[in-house]
Formats: C-alpha cells, sequence, structure tokens
C-alpha cells in the first residue's frame, strides 16, 4: 500500500501532531515508580515511538533518549510481576528497538537477567503442568508470560538457552491435561478473562483463543522462531496441535469465518461455542490476531492450503462493515493501531493483493480515530497510534521492529 499524496499527507500530519503532544515525557512520580519501564502505558512505550522516528529521520534522537533516560531513571523489576510489558524485559526490548549500536553496553547487561527469568518461570510452568494444575494467563501470555519472554528472546538472543527453555514449556502446554472432569490442554486456565477466580460459566476456567492472552500468542511464537530455523523436538508437532484447535472451533457465518474468544467448560462439553457471531476485530482477541498467528503457523509449516484459509478469514473479516464498525479507537490492543499493523504484516506476507487491499480503508480509519485518542501510552493511547500511522506512512516495516512486542513480526 503506497498512499496517495492526498493520503500520505493527512497520515503524516496525523502522525506529526502525534508526535508534538508527546514531546516530553513527563515526570515519574513516587506513586507510579514503576512507570518508567511500564510499556503499555508508561515511558518505555512512548519511547518505541520517539526511536521508530529517530531511526526514520521524521524524529531526533536526542528526543528519543531523553524518554530512554526518563524509562531507565528508576529500577526496573525483574521478579514475578516482570514480563515483556513491565520491568526489566520491557526495558530490554526498548533498548534492542533502538539498535544497532546504541545502549549495547546496558542491553548486554540485562541479557543474563533475561534469561534467568526465562529459566526460571520455564521451570515453574513445567512443574506446574507436571501436577495437573491449570495455568494462568501471567504464565503463559504475551503480556506479562512466557510467549512475550520468548518474543524477547527471539529477537535479542535467539541462539540462546532461555529461548529453547521457553519454547519447551511451549510445547508442553499444547499436550493433553486433565482437570476435574474435563479433558483438555495444558493451556488452559483457572480464572475467567479477567483473571479473577472463575464464577458462573467460568468457574472451571476457560480456554482462551486471543492473541493478548491466548493460545494465538504461543502459536505465533513457536511459528516464528520456526520461521527463523530456530526448532526443538516437538515444536512442529505443537503448531499442528494448535492450528487444529483454531480449525475445530472456527466458525463459519454469513460474513465469513470467525472464532470465538473463550471456550468455558459448558461450551467444551457441547462441542460449540454459547455467543453466535464474531466480535470486534481486534489484534487482542479478533480474527486478525488469531489469523495472523494462523498464517505465521501455515507459513512456518509450508501449507499453501491452511494459509489461504486463514488469508481468506482476515480478507472477509476485513470486508465486513459491520466488523469494521466495532471499531471505535485508534488503540493498539483493541483498536486501529492494532488493526492496521496486524492486517499490514500479513498483507505482506499473503500469496494474494486480496489483504492490500484493504489497508488505505484501514489507514485512513486510523487516521480519523488517533485525533480523537485519550491517553498517552503505546499499547491503548497516542503512541500505539502513530507508530501504525508511521507504518501506513512509509509503508515499510519499522526499522526498529516495535511490533515484535505484538508477535505479529
Amino acid at each position: 500500500m503506497t498512499p496517495t499524496a492526498g493520503a500520505y499527507i493527512e497520515l503524516s500530519a496525523a502522525a506529526e501532531q502525534i508526535a508534538v503532544d508527546l514531546m516530553d515525557p513527563p515526570p515519574i512520580t513516587a506513586e507510579r515508580p514503576w512507570a518508567g519501564s511500564w510499556l503499555s502505558g508508561g515511558h518505555a512505550g512512548t519511547a518505541l515511538l520517539h526511536i521508530e522516528r529517530a531511526h526514520s529521520e521524521t524524529g531526533t534522537w536526542d528526543i528519543a533518549q531523553s524518554w530512554i533516560r526518563a524509562a531507565t531513571s528508576h529500577p526496573a523489576s525483574g521478579g514475578d510481576d516482570a514480563g515483556l510489558f513491565l520491568g526489566a524485559p520491557a526495558i530490554a526490548f526498548m533498548l534492542h528497538t533502538a539498535r544497532p549500536g546504541h545502549y549495547k553496553d546496558a542491553a548486554e547487561q540485562l541479557a543474563p537477567h533475561i534469561a534467568g527469568i526465562a529459566h526460571q518461570r520455564a521451570a515453574t510452568g513445567l512443574h506446574r503442568i507436571s501436577a495437573g494444575v491449570p495455568a494462568s494467563f501471567a504464565e503463559y501470555d504475551i503480556f506479562r508470560g512466557l510467549s512475550g519472554i520468548g518474543a524477547l528472546l527471539l529477537a535479542t538472543d535467539p541462539t540462546g538457552s532461555g529461548l529453547g527453555h521457553v519454547l519447551e514449556y511451549l510445547i508442553e502446554i499444547t499436550q493433553p491435561l486433565r482437570v476435574g472432569d474435563l479433558e483438555t490442554r495444558g493451556w488452559w486456565v483457572r480464572h475467567d478473562q479477567h483473571i479473577v477466580a472463575g464464577t458462573g460459566s467460568f468457574a472451571a476456567g476457560h480456554a482462551n483463543l486471543g492473541a493478548a492472552h491466548g493460545i494465538a500468542g504461543p502459536l505465533a511464537l513457536l511459528a516464528l522462531a520456526a520461521r527463523r530455523g530456530i526448532v526443538i523436538d516437538g515444536q512442529m508437532e505443537a503448531i499442528g496441535t494448535i492450528t487444529s484447535f483454531l480449525h475445530r472451533w472456527r466458525q463459519d457465518g454469513p460474513a465469513g469465518p470467525w472464532w470465538p474468544e473463550t471456550i468455558t467448560a459448558d461450551e467444551l462439553a457441547a462441542g460449540k461455542p454459547a455467543c453466535i457471531g464474531p466480535f470486534r476485530p481486534s489484534w487482542c482477541y479478533g480474527t486478525p490476531g488469531i489469523a495472523r498467528a494462523g498464517q505465521l503457523a501455515a507459513i512456518a509449516t509450508g501449507d499453501y492450503r491452511e494459509q489461504d484459509q486463514f488469508e481468506n478469514a482476515l480478507d472477509q473479516c476485513l470486508t465486513d462493515q459491520a466488523q469494521r464498525a466495532r471499531i471505535s479507537d485508534a488503540g493498539l490492543c483493541h483498536g486501529a493501531a492494532g488493526l492496521f499493523q496486524t492486517v499490514w504484516r500479513a498483507a505482506n506476507d499473503a500469496r494474494t493483493s486480496n489483504l492490500h487491499s484493504h489497508l488505505p480503508g484501514l489507514a485512513d480509519d486510523l487516521r480519523r480515530l488517533s485525533a480523537e485518542q485519550n491517553g498517552r501510552g503505546l499499547v491503548e493511547g497516542k503512541a500505539g497510534a502513530a507508530l501504525a500511522l508511521q507504518t501506513a506512512v512509509t509503508n515499510q516495516a519499522p526499522k526498529g521492529g516495535w511490533d515484535t512486542c505484538l508477535l505479529i513480526s
């Protein structure tokens, strides 16, 4: 998608206005000392915007460095709360996007700590599996769990033992798991979507299909590693197991295929979801994030027929204006920025030009909604919107690789 002259001007102006609005990092307060190393809504996430602008020479390294200094002005956690989007891993990811040559010493100092987190979390997860206890999102998802840590290691230390241990764990969660009377898989979680102890229909927990917190995240990491030539025993079989699960729960409606966000115990027993149609077409839970993970899996396995199925599902989702209308903000997680960036990545890997045809309209939706976006941060704020606008303007992959944190590349 190369924007027309008029679209280029409008998209560039929208991105520039956000960059101006986010020029100066606010002070980090004593009440929120962790805000510096918070990728979702803090300084580390907004730093990604200014790093990318510096790489593309639409911004300066002086501005980027002011955000990096602010992000690293307080100690970053490496404890149980640390993940790709918070703490030491978030800082390591931010510094990685500033490569090559920048902050090499700091990145090297963080590397053994990140590998240590990977080993400790993977060992804990494997012990939990051996005990037959259900998981939680914090164990394997992108935001706080091992899929996010694995994404960081794939980018920064792809041949290290830490990534291998993460892949071993992700392979293991695809194995059968018995939870009470349920025969399920190791990615079954014991809580509801809000990480609260399950009640009502979630009393026995659920299986989550989404990219942000569900099984699409591990699938994307397993596939991206395989695409890079990093394959361990059982990895391709695990990719097949998760893909089969996605095919099993795909629903075919008048507007094309779609997936439920979650599967409860009752739905598992019934063999069908309670919901009757698709939700919003977001990166985090919707068809776009799931279809991108499935597409990456098909590319990794060389299955063109399966690749066509996932790409066609995404194409039909984007053609359905009723689904498109449910995108009401410009955020990365569940808004227009995440939708655009996911489709842009999928389109550039696709076997046909169908997905490319949607990009101009998606870019215009992003531009329009970005003017109304509240918040400053990466995941739900203006910084994420501006980064996707940058992709729309340049029609090039991010030079710093910021969208690695979404596991779509």
